[in-house]
């Protein structure tokens, strides 16, 4: 038979995954009061064709109301015990040989014992449940959700796992007059539903199950095999929609760079919806960029997608409506990129082409495919935002200018210069494998667009990353960033705030900062500000948000601080019912944005 999934619960401060666990699936929920066995169901689903909104809401289990700040023990759930099919038996046990002996997790960068351990250990999902303000009170701009997303396994893999592989789950704290309610949920992706009714993964994992030759012709091989046998339809998605949030069209996406948009709603008493995978109208294919930029004066939404084949890069954009416009492919960029965001300016998209990209060689000699290529020259190219070809666009050589984030770009000189600031990776080669040798150093580059003239200056040695600036500058000059401190990554030990016109001057940019204290880590920053339809409000007049994790107590709390003061000074503090595991990109969404899901 198949073995068993177990529902492994944890007794917090303490989150680690035991080294002696050696079952095909576990499942890990926070509460410590009880233990419940779940059998799986082993009847498989047939797949649902996909359309341009698809409903993926499963039905939940029952959950007691939540009226105050301590969280309730949810009601065991169990399972009708269905026959198994025998090719689910077969491919589990293949799989299981895969995972045991081609390809177990030794290295520590996929060894779930090491990546899900301390607050990376995932969570359940939890209904909207009332928080407590144990400082300060909540200014009445905070009117609206901050809902950040990250990865969160639905179940402890049996193989090798990178932090980057878990399923989606948006954390949000909905905020009304001053009150405060908290909510996490899976985002009910085609690959979630599709795997939480069958009990286990059937897929493997994209960022490590693919590392040699052998090990992927195996894993190829069986996801050809549950596709083949119909317990598996690519059609519908593969992605996890785990990496950010975007408003698009006055509508709210969970996004994810290796599958299309997921369309997700907020209820008036905070709990949070999957109301489907969208492919507006058809016109979106396979995939699209989770860093999408939104012009804040004309509603735009302009996008990309990449990947292994030509063309490499496909850029595009949506109308103030969300209706997409045409691709424009970029056929000049030669070569598989891990292209992973970008920046827009008034009148021009900015991409990068780092040294970071698809190694199938690597691969072929037990490697992973995403590698990093010393020889490799990085190039910053340049196009007009609203060009229907790639007829002008043009490649400035920038070496060892290496981006993974891009904070944001603006024209000088009467349009004929161009600046880009984003932290640059100094060492590219660990950003995979080793996140905690990772310096990313911030720079502001300024390109000549006539001469082709480059010049770099660096705006803070600090090891910084997840950059944000007040959202209504997006492609305009801009003066303040707000950056997470990296102690190492993926960790982050506080924020800090650069006036990175200083960087002019060629000094220290720092200043403001705030750290969190020892064995407390943060997530990314967001700048809310205070009057976002007032043109003369100040650009920093407003409050920097983020989730902070006391790891000495095992408690998480939602950040409100001054953005204005020298040390980013406190001006309310949440506590919130339980955890939030560290995870990626957050997002604020106004009450009257809320309004109009």
């Amino acid at each position: 038979m198949v073995p068993k999934p177990i529902i492994l619960t944890t007794n917090p401060p303490t989150y680690s995954a035991s080294p002696l666990l050696k079952v095909s699936s576990v499942r890990i929920e926070e509460n410590p009061r009880t233990q419940t066995l779940r059998s799986p169901p082993t009847s498989i689903p047939t797949p649902t064709p996909t359309r341009k909104t698809t409903s993926n809401t499963p039905a939940e289990p029952s959950f007691p109301n939540k009226t105050s700040s301590t969280p309730q023990t949810a009601a065991p759930v169990f399972k009708k015990q269905a026959e198994v099919s025998i090719p689910a038996v077969i491919f589990n046990a293949f799989d299981d040989i895969i995972n045991k002996f081609i390809d177990p997790p030794l290295r520590p960068s996929v060894d779930p014992r090491h990546v899900l351990s301390q607050n990376f250990a995932p969570v359940d999902e939890l209904p909207p449940t009332e928080c407590e303000i144990i400082q300060g009170s909540l200014p009445p701009c905070l009117d609206g959700a901050y809902i950040r997303n990250g990865p969160n396994p639905q179940f402890l893999p049996r193989g090798p796992y990178h932090l980057f592989d878990g399923d989606g789950m948006l954390h949000s704290i909905r905020i009304s007059q001053g009150k405060a309610t908290f909510c996490s949920r899976y985002v009910k992706t085609y690959k979630y539903n599709i795997e939480h009714d069958a009990g286990y993964p059937l897929l493997p994992n994209v960022f490590s199950g693919f590392n040699g030759l052998v090990p992927s012709a195996a894993r190829g091989a069986l996801s050809a095999a549950r596709v083949f046998t119909g317990q598996y339809n690519p059609a519908n998605g593969i992605g996890l929609a785990n990496t950010s949030l975007a408003l698009i069209g006055n509508r709210l996406y969970a996004l994810g760079e290796s599958d299309l948009p997921y369309t997700i709603k907020l209820t008036s008493n905070g709990d949070i919806e999957t109301l489907g995978r969208d492919d507006f109208d058809g016109k979106l294919f396979m995939s699209m960029t989770a860093h999408p930029k939104i012009d804040p004066d004309t509603g735009e939404t302009f996008a990309f997608r990449y990947g292994p084949m030509p063309p490499f890069l496909t850029y595009f954009r949506f109308d103030s409506n969300g209706a997409k416009q045409p691709d424009v492919p970029i056929f000049s960029m030669t070569s598989p990129s891990f292209l992973h965001d970008f920046a827009i300016t008034k009148n021009y998209a900015v991409f990068a082409d780092i040294q970071l990209g698809m190694n199938p060689m690597d691969m072929i000699m037990g490697g992973s495919p995403v590698g990093a290529d010393p020889s490799k020259v990085c190039k910053i190219g340049i196009i007009p935002r609203y060009a229907t070809d790639e007829s002008e666009m043009k490649w400035f050589d920038v070496p060892g200018f290496n981006i993974i984030h891009a904070i944001n770009a603006w024209e000088e000189d009467e349009g004929n210069s161009l600046v880009l600031v984003a932290p640059n990776i100094l060492s590219i080669e660990h950003t995979l494998e080793r996140l905690e040798l990772v310096h990313a150093l911030v720079e502001k580059v300024k390109i000549n667009l006539s001469t082709g003239i480059v010049s770099r200056q660096p705006i803070s040695a600090r090891n910084l990353d997840f950059g944000v600036i007040n959202q209504t500058y997006v492609g305009q000059r801009s003066k303040y960033v707000y950056a997470a401190v990296g102690d190492p990554m993926p960790k982050f030990s506080g924020v800090v705030k650069l006036d990175i016109s200083k960087g002019d001057e060629r000094k220290e940019c720092t200043v403001a900062s705030r750290m969190y204290g020892p064995r407390c880590y943060g997530g990314e920053p967001f700048f809310v500000a205070k009057e976002q339809e007032n043109p003369e409000a100040e650009e920093d007049d407003g409050y920097v948000v983020s989730y902070v994790h006391d790891e000495n107590t095992g408690e998480s709390k939602f950040l409100v601080m001054d953005a204005k003061s020298p040390e980013l000074d406190i001006v309310a503090a949440v506590k919130l019912p339980r955890r939030v595991p560290y995870g990626f990109h957050g997002l604020f969404v106004r009450d009257s944005d809320l309004r109009k899901q």
